[in-house]
């Protein structure tokens, strides 16, 4: 059975669903997405999705409707017959001139995809993740650091490293040679039974499940905090791993080639594991699969 997508009010098969050529997502890169686990037919986190697309919406000039949204997720999800599933969120601002002049836009691009979920095999949670240092430099100035634009190419690039180097991800650094994110995730660290992440600052998009895991460390007594972390600290860290909505937690096992922690996922990535995972099924339900 052929996917149904959802593309500015209508639901149709995706091979009849057709944007502009002069839709600026296309031509320049103007627009958002969201990428969203839904388990059991509820999306996870989704308030927390459309607030940050909402905000960064605003910031764009792009003018949208939450609750609009909001149903074409959930109906997408239905007519797919999809309870377990990956769903992909995509606006623009719409159908402009060929000169470059985002006022020319009259309305707004909005497409809603989604997939069966299928999750990373366990083993991938046993070994955790291989990792490397991108070439490539976030900058932590730039004013779309902390929006998930439409454009990708610098994850996309770094993936692609990743790929050569016969590894799972990599590492960004911003400007100053501090730890920013993963290509698609972002990191987090435990030294001296801490748990620390790049602040926002450093060039990095305020992760959905970054957000998450924040807020388990509080109820589960692990201190954590938000600051610069410094390329020397990568190597000497005790655990390390990465989060995406997708993903959920994924342990950082070498860098480089290099162990962390051993090589193996460490104590507290195990236990922030657990009790992410049980939030998962608390918010949606039992997982179908």
């Amino acid at each position: 059975m052929e996917e149904i997508v959802y593309l500015n009010g209508v639901m149709l098969p995706v091979s009849e669903a057709k944007i502009s050529a002069m839709d600026y997502g296309f031509l320049y890169g103007y627009g958002l997405f969201e990428t969203m686990l839904a388990r059991s037919g509820a999306v996870f986190r989704i308030d927390s999705h459309l607030t940050r697309l909402a905000k960064s919406a605003e910031r764009l000039g792009i003018a949208v409707d939450i609750a609009v949204i909001r149903k074409a997720v959930i109906d997408t999800l239905e007519v797919n017959g999809l309870r377990d599933a990956r769903v992909r969120l995509a606006i623009s601002i719409g159908e402009g001139s060929l000169v470059p002049d985002p006022r020319s836009c009259a309305g707004i691009t909005i497409l809603v995809a989604a997939a069966k979920y299928k999750p990373y095999p366990d083993e991938y949670y046993e070994r955790g993740f291989r990792v490397i240092i991108s070439s490539i430099r976030r900058n932590s100035q730039s004013p779309v650091t902390a929006m998930k634009t439409a454009n990708y190419m610098e994850s996309l690039l770094a993936r692609q490293e990743a790929k050569a180097s016969c590894v799972d991800d990599a590492l960004f650094l911003n400007e100053k040679g501090q730890l920013a994110e993963a290509s698609t995730s972002n990191v987090f660290l435990v030294s001296n039974n801490l748990l620390k992440t790049p602040r926002q600052e450093s060039g990095i998009l305020p992760g959905i499940t970054r957000d998450v895991i924040l807020e388990l460390s509080l109820k589960t007594g692990i201190i954590a905090s938000e600051e610069d972390i410094h390329l020397e600290e990568l190597p000497d860290a005790a655990e390390a791993f990465l989060t995406n909505s997708i993903l959920g937690i994924m342990p950082v096992t070498y860098l480089n080639g290099t162990a962390i922690g051993g090589g193996r996922p460490g104590p507290i990535t195990r236990r922030l594991m657990s009790v992410y995972n049980d939030l998962v099924i608390k918010e949606t339900g039992q997982p179908d699969s």
